[in-house]
């Protein structure tokens, strides 16, 4: 509890910010279906979010650094909610993959306005209790986000509206703030080549995660609705999903700091393709099958970004972890960016349950490469290996706060902030 009131309101603002955007997401795929776009055009749609992802975890250090912590915040909240509302003013295709880009970017920066403060106020000694509570609530948030879908019809304008009041009511708690300035913003240095030499299967899982994961936030809400289900039961299947990972990401992670690595990755990718093959088989049948599957898919896939970056930080240098996360999470990213346009097209192509076959197919692959990894590399002793920590993908910021990261005192504030 002392935690959470110390950093309320970043946790209110960060809460505020999600119950939006974890609503959009699943609005526009449904909404783009009753406008008559294409599959295949929303799965292209629904990446530029992504793109925008990549683009503003270089060009938003720069912004931050020029006008400060809480001018760039407020430029990137009206910036957010502005393409929110122009969502449901411009229906069209372009227009709204522009503005997807537009918010991936937005709210990268808004993640590294929160994610900086929280790194200022996070003691080296009780990071991982601060890391605890800040992925609680983006999940907890993202998961009642779903089921604000059920408060207005999706053909009016209403929830496009309710999207952009709360990412602009996210930023009430944090510009009247009187907590000091923190540190300015490092864009990545990208070494991906390194990263691929250290760890290919680290590299590789990151990357299929992120295709996984892309596809699925992208088109999951348009595979729930082609499927059958109502918006009731849309909402529910996303937020199980959220939920499920939640709830699986630790024990996994504990298993893995006791095992093989490679050996619970691989388990975790052959699990995660049996229940995707067990809910394609279940096409057409009873619904609950499929809010089962919502929850096994979130409590193993999602895990799977993290035990990638905690294979690969087993083999990296202290000094190089904190650089390493952040080259994986571009390449998350990147498999976020190409997931849903491919899935986009399949799908066009073979159907909504081809997105469970193309998600099965990854994964296959995934547990193919990482069998070869292991015939072409000794393990590590488990003594060696590095703790598991549930990553969350918002902003490399955050990845300081991550407590296997190399401790090291929070630079001086710049000043106190104007009341």
């Amino acid at each position: 509890m002392p935690i959470v009131l110390s950093i309320f309101p970043l946790l209110l603002g960060i809460g505020l910010l999600l119950l939006g955007i974890g609503l959009q997401g699943t609005l526009l795929p449904l909404r783009a279906a009753q406008e008559g776009f294409s599959v295949a055009v929303t799965g292209v749609m629904m990446s530029a979010y992504f793109m925008g992802f990549i683009l503003g975890t270089f060009l938003c250090p720069r912004l931050i650094r020029r006008v400060g912590h809480i001018r760039a915040f407020a430029a990137f909240t009206a910036t957010t909610a502005a393409a929110a509302i122009a969502h449901g003013m411009l229906i069209e295709p372009v227009t709204w993959t522009l503005l997807r880009v537009v918010t991936g970017t937005g709210m990268v920066g808004l993640y590294m306005v929160v994610e900086s403060w929280l790194n200022l106020l996070a003691p080296n000694a009780t990071r991982g209790r601060y890391f605890a509570v800040y992925t609680t609530t983006t999940l907890c948030a993202m998961a009642l986000g779903q089921f604000l879908l059920l408060l207005y019809p999706v053909d009016g304008y209403r929830l496009f509206s309710l999207t952009a009041i709360l990412v602009a009511l996210a930023a009430v708690p944090i510009v009247l703030t009187r907590i000091s300035q923190p540190a300015m913003v490092e864009a990545p240095r990208v070494g991906l080549l390194k990263l691929v030499a250290v760890s290919p299967l680290g590299f590789a899982g990151a990357l299929i995660s992120g295709l996984n994961n892309g596809a699925f936030w992208g088109l999951g809400a348009l595979f729930a609705q082609r499927i059958g289900l109502s918006e009731g039961g849309i909402a529910l299947f996303m937020s199980l999903t959220i939920l499920g990972g939640a709830l699986l990401q630790w024990p996994i992670g504990q298993l893995s700091d006791h095992y093989d690595r490679r050996r619970v990755l691989i388990a975790v990718s052959l699990l995660t393709a049996a229940i995707t093959g067990l809910a394609w088989h279940a096409l057409g049948r009873l619904t609950p099958w499929h809010l089962l599957f919502g929850v096994g898919y979130g409590g193993f896939a999602f895990a799977l970004y993290g035990l990638s970056v905690a294979h690969t930080n087993d083999h990296l240098a202290p000094n190089d972890l904190l650089e390493g996360a952040r080259n994986l999470l571009l390449v998350y990213g990147a498999g976020a960016v190409i997931g849903p346009i491919v899935a986009g097209q399949v799908m066009a192509q073979l159907g909504p349950g081809s997105l469970l076959l193309f998600i099965l197919s990854t994964l296959l692959l995934l547990a193919l490469f990482g069998f070869y990894r292991m015939v072409a590399r000794s393990p590590l002793p488990s003594a060696a290996q590095a703790e598991y920590v549930a990553v969350v993908r918002t902003s490399p910021v955050v990845l300081e706060l991550d407590p296997r990261m190399e401790p090291s005192e929070h630079p001086e504030a710049v000043g106190p902030e104007a009341p």
